[in-house]
């Protein structure tokens, strides 16, 4: 037997089959799933009769020491959320996805069985995940930790100027509507959609990407994942907004941001049959070449 936890969030009725198809399978493979409490009620609210042999948490302290995977139960969104949960635990996480593209969240309602056996057998990978933290000078942010970026926006219309240091040494002012700092994790994400460059995973770099910035010759840059990244913000309306990946926070300007990697890694787990390579051409859509063909 194996030790399985389940996070999810709040969902809409129609996924509903999805979801029980998965707790229902995870339930043959363990004595007891412990499901992330808010989500519970959601299937209860649902269908009262809904019956699993669980038991409920509210946060991670509450989970057992040596859980052998939490399922994240919907798309990348739902995944990052489980990742910040997780922390600095050292849980394997399986994302099954019931989003749209679901790029962190790779298997499918289909694959449960298949990927359960697979734990339980310990024939499967383990990826370790470069995980951003950022400090705040002033600020006590609740979760400090991101997976896939760290982003510094303009809250309004006018640009911000965006002063940063690598390990002390300046590097630029970026005139820009912002700056994202992406993980090897992140470059396919928020990075990727304002031009910024594919990172391999273990790559050990993270990549800066300014979004929009006013002179056209500023590009993203791919600096070692050991440094330090320190930012201070100018904008004529004084507050700004600081993103950790689904986490936003409003901070004033001229406030010190210090960016680095976390002293933890996020463990992604990955049945033998899965690779990364594979998941970038089928989620990008490199394979729909009719020369492949």
């Amino acid at each position: 037997m194996i030790s399985i936890a389940v996070y999810g969030r709040k969902f809409h009725p129609d996924k509903f089959d999805s979801f029980e198809k998965v707790l229902k399978v995870a339930e043959k493979f363990s004595s007891v799933i412990f499901i992330q409490e808010a989500f519970f009620n959601s299937f209860i609210e649902i269908d009262s009769t809904f019956n699993v042999k669980c038991s409920t948490f509210s946060s991670i302290d509450e989970l057992p020491r040596g859980l052998d995977v939490m399922l994240s139960l919907g798309g990348d969104g739902t995944f990052l959320e489980a990742g910040t949960l997780i922390g600095n635990r050292n849980i394997p996480i399986l994302g099954i996805n019931l989003g749209r593209l679901g790029y962190l969240a790779t298997a499918s309602t289909d694959d449960i069985e298949e990927a359960l056996t697979s734990i339980e057998q310990k024939k499967y990978k383990i990826e370790e995940r470069s995980v951003l933290s950022a400090t705040v000078k002033g600020m006590d942010l609740p979760c400090p930790f991101a997976l896939n970026e760290i982003s510094i926006q303009k809250k309004y219309l006018s640009m911000i100027k965006i002063k940063t240091y690598i390990d002390d040494t300046f590097l630029n002012n970026y005139w820009a509507d912002g700056l994202i700092i992406a993980t090897p994790t992140g470059s396919t994400a928020y990075s990727l959609s304002v031009g910024g460059p594919i990172l391999v995973p273990g790559s050990k770099n993270f990549a800066l990407s300014p979004i929009a910035p006013h002179n056209l010759s500023v590009r993203p840059i791919v600096i070692p994942d050991d440094v330090t990244i320190k930012c201070t913000v100018e904008c004529r309306e004084k507050d700004i907004i600081l993103s950790l990946d689904h986490n936003t926070f409003t901070i004033k300007e001229n406030i010190e941001i210090e960016i680095k990697k976390a002293n933890h890694s996020l463990k992604i787990l990955k049945t033998e049959n899965t690779d990364y390579y594979s998941t970038l051409r089928e989620k990008l859509l490199w394979g729909i070449d009719k020369r492949n063909k």
